[in-house]
């Protein structure tokens, strides 16, 4: 395989870097599904550790050798390679060296013809498939599903869980360990499941691609406060769900059409120099109308039979905002009482936040503070810096500069995203500018 010409500046480096760290989140549930499929999900340490690895070969020898002329390929090369040589240490490797040297042939070889590419595929997608449900096993302790789901076929990092799950590092640590023991303990089989079993599962796989998307949406940590692969990831991942019998349900449907309702909006939630757009501020030509007709079209499929679930609700919440003209036309009062209803099936306190909004926009910024104090589980947002932007947009509505700046510095110490830091300081330095009248 040839690659690229070494940069004698930092160029090469800083390319490599991003792209290593980019096919690493866009590849390695892929990597880890194969590895799992050969080698046995009682081997998933092995798999992740295997692609873990693999990382660190590309940011080692990429800067220096140059970029490969085909990085993905480069990538899944490097990993068979290094699992085959773990493998090979094992006492029982000969029994199964036949097959599994097969399998891994196949991950790499060029396809000689387009039904074989097809074929090629056709497994993968059932491996990540058959990944998601075995991540999801109901022996499996429930919160370790989705964390284990996270990060083993969507390559999250145990901080960008943690803040997923609005909880410690160390506690989503634990949470792995559980999980990958218990896949060792129980033999948990690599496989799509049938009958009662399937809804028990599928629940808990809709969920962690819900929390891929909105990691997309809105990142936790990094640069970026949009991460558009992780939403494509998710669409897509989705998509695939809803075409296979197991997942071809009424909520998977509401779950892909929530995704591709707000997917449509991204392109105008940053301005030219990714500073962020609140609602009223975006330019709606600039919203994706085939994302939006997309996404309808599957919250009418999700209308079949009598399940209303959150995904249901959500979905209609973000049609509302996709139907209207404009921002004045947005109706607010069907929104909220979606929200009401969504507040009875999912007491998060998130969907209580978001809640409150909706009842500033109906009943006055006032109502929505109340709304905010009123909240059940509060202190689990204490550290969630949109609690304190919430705030703050009320308080700056009352004119209540002083306080609005208190809640605007609050949330600034709890970000890391340079569009949300930038613009937070904006709104302290108005209230500032305000309250200095």
């Amino acid at each position: 395989m040839t690659t690229s010409a070494p940069l004698e500046n930092g160029q090469l480096t800083r390319d490599s870097v991003r792209l290593a760290e980019h096919l690493f989140r866009h590849e390695s549930g892929k990597l880890v599904s194969l590895l799992t499929r050969t080698f046995g999900v009682d081997r998933l340490q092995l798999a992740e550790d295997v692609v873990q690895e693999t990382l660190i070969r590309a940011l080692q020898t990429w800067p220096y050798y140059g970029i490969p002329d085909n990085p993905a390929a480069w990538i899944t090369q490097t990993a068979k390679n290094l699992a085959l040589d773990h493998v090979r240490r094992e006492n029982n490797f000969r029994d199964k060296e036949p097959n599994i040297a097969a399998s891994a042939h196949r991950w790499t070889a060029e396809p000689g013809d387009a039904s074989e590419s097809i074929f090629f595929d056709d497994e993968l997608s059932d491996n990540r498939l058959r990944m998601m449900f075995a991540c999801c096993h109901p022996l499996i302790p429930q919160d370790a599903r989705v964390a284990l789901t996270l990060k083993t076929l969507c390559g999250f990092n145990i901080p960008e869980i943690a803040k997923a799950f609005l909880t410690t590092e160390a506690a989503v640590a634990k949470r792995l360990t559980r999980a990958r023991q218990r896949i060792r303990e129980a033999r948990i089989p690599f496989e799509i499941p049938t009958g009662d079993e399937v809804l028990v599962r599928l629940e808990s796989v809709e969920q962690s691609l819900y929390l891929l998307f909105n990691e997309g949406y809105k990142a936790s940590v990094g640069e970026s406060l949009i991460r558009e692969e992780l939403c494509r990831e998710a669409i897509g991942l989705t998509n695939l769900l809803t075409q296979h019998p197991v997942g071809n349900q009424p909520r998977t449907h509401a779950l892909l059409a929530l995704m591709l309702l707000n997917a449509a909006r991204l392109p105008a939630r940053l301005d030219a120099d990714g500073h962020i757009l609140l609602l009223k501020e975006q330019d709606r030509s600039l919203w994706d109308q085939s994302l939006v007709a997309q996404g309808m079209a599957h919250l009418a499929r999700s209308a079949a039979g009598d399940e209303l679930s959150a995904f249901h609700l959500e979905a209609g919440i973000a049609a509302c905002h996709c139907m209207a003209r404009d921002y004045a036309s947005t109706d607010w009062p069907r929104i909220l009482s979606l929200y009401d209803r969504l507040a009875e099936l999912d007491d998060s306190p998130v969907v209580a936040l978001n809640r409150a909004v909706a009842i500033a926009q109906v009943h006055g910024p006032q109502a929505g503070i109340e709304a905010v104090e009123s909240i059940p589980k509060r202190a689990q947002l204490f550290t969630y810096h949109l609690l304190y932007a919430v705030l703050g947009e009320f308080e700056s509505q009352l004119d209540n500069h002083a306080a609005a700046a208190t809640h605007f510095r609050r949330a600034l110490d709890l970000t890391e995203i340079k569009s949300e830091r930038l613009f937070l300081l904006a709104r302290i330095q108005d209230c500032e500018s305000r309250n200095g009248r």
